[in-house]
């Protein structure tokens, strides 16, 4: 069953978050701090690529980014960086030291680095690690851990939602030019279907495929005349509580 509504710019239905949150950045390596198990399609000179999902953030980079402001910061980069530690502190309202001790922080773990080349020793310019992670609650060992895993991937989720709200409200303001440009470039997707669990693996191997197909070329275009940033959500989840009631 699809649910769709349908106007000039949207298929509009409803956007779903996942068990497991999947991270990318605008360019697809991995960084010096993971540990891949499966490391997602990753192009390289010679175009080949290994499909399969990002790697899994290990315990203690999990904690380091269980602070709502470092996820904010992590949020904004692959759309707004790179950018200054004074230039995020403007856009979350912090003072520019709050925002330089959480970038370090995060630049322990591998999930932000400096920019090449950029800046001098007082004003570093800092972007997100190409490549992704995933994060998930299932196979921690401790409850503490489960609850940090979803407490992040609660909070990336939020973030995430606001943006498709913002989005949708954008709509109604923009002019009838620019709506127009708009028309065919967004849409919003619910399908509901009944699966077995490999089924509903192979759904997402296929999107990897996809992925690596035609998501990974288009890394590395900022600056491109024409190109805009642009969000793509993939979920799969089942639709069931934990007791097997329906959500």
């Amino acid at each position: 069953m699809s649910a769709a509504d349908r106007s000039p710019l949207l298929r509009v239905g409803n956007v779903l978050p996942m068990a497991t949150a999947r991270k990318n950045s605008p360019n697809h390596a991995e960084g010096d701090a993971r540990q891949p198990e499966a490391p997602r399609a990753v192009p390289d000179p010679e175009g080949s690529s290994t499909v399969g999902p990002p790697a899994e953030l290990g315990p203690a980079a999990l904690r380091a980014l269980a602070h709502p402001l470092r996820i904010r910061i992590l949020d904004l980069l692959p759309t707004r960086g790179p950018l200054t530690a004074s230039k995020l502190g403007e856009l979350v309202g912090e003072s520019s030291g709050s925002t330089s001790y959480h970038l370090r922080q995060l630049a322990k773990h591998g999930l932000v680095r400096e920019v090449e080349g950029k800046g001098t020793a007082r004003e570093r310019w800092w972007e997100r690690t190409p490549g992704g992670f995933s994060i998930s609650s299932a196979g921690k060992e401790s409850s503490a851990g489960r609850q940090t895993a979803e407490a992040v991937n609660m909070e990336f989720l939020r973030l995430r939602n606001e943006r498709v709200m913002a989005f949708v409200r954008s709509g109604q303001e923009v002019d009838d030019e620019m709506l127009e440009s708009w028309v065919g470039t967004a849409t919003f997707v619910t399908v509901n279907k009944w699966a077995t669990p490999e089924q509903a693996e192979a759904v997402i191997e296929a999107w990897d495929r996809f992925a690596a197909e035609h998501l990974d070329p288009l890394a590395r275009q900022e600056g491109t005349p024409g190109a805009l940033p642009f969000e793509i959500h993939f979920d799969v989840f089942p639709t069931v509580a934990s007791g097997g009631d329906p959500l």
